[in-house]
């Protein structure tokens, strides 16, 4: 069992950065592939990016070359940091994990475990 706890979302200027955090917890969490999806109200929950645990990385088209996916496996922490941000990009973020995916996967069903969730609100 892996738990998430993600952190550092908030409300934003169009234009501005953010990073947000997420802590895993449990048995070989260093070792799992993890990820962000997004979820907006009323759309369904998109893949962000996600990074091996060699730090090979997946990114959406949508935010590649603005969000950057890093983890440290001492502090079994990944952050995404996201900059040059959008009002598109106002979403629920929700940190990831999984085991089954070693090179990391687009869809929310082949990850395992999830956090609460954060908001990041992006405003125009």
């Amino acid at each position: 069992q892996v738990q998430l706890v993600e952190s550092g979302g908030g409300l934003v200027q169009a234009g501005g950065s953010l990073r947000l955090s997420c802590a895993a917890s449990g048995r070989a969490s260093n070792s799992y592939v993890m990820g962000w999806f997004r979820q907006a109200p009323g759309k369904e929950r998109l893949f962000v990016a996600a990074i091996t645990w060699t730090s090979n990385t997946l990114y959406a088209d949508s935010v590649k070359g603005r969000f950057t996916i890093s983890r440290d496996n001492a502090k079994n922490t990944v952050y995404l940091q996201m900059n040059s941000l959008k009002p598109e990009d106002t979403a629920v973020y929700y940190c990831t994990a999984t085991r089954l995916y070693r090179s990391g996967s687009f869809y929310p069903n082949d990850y395992e475990y999830w956090g609460q969730g954060t908001q990041v609100t992006v405003s125009s």
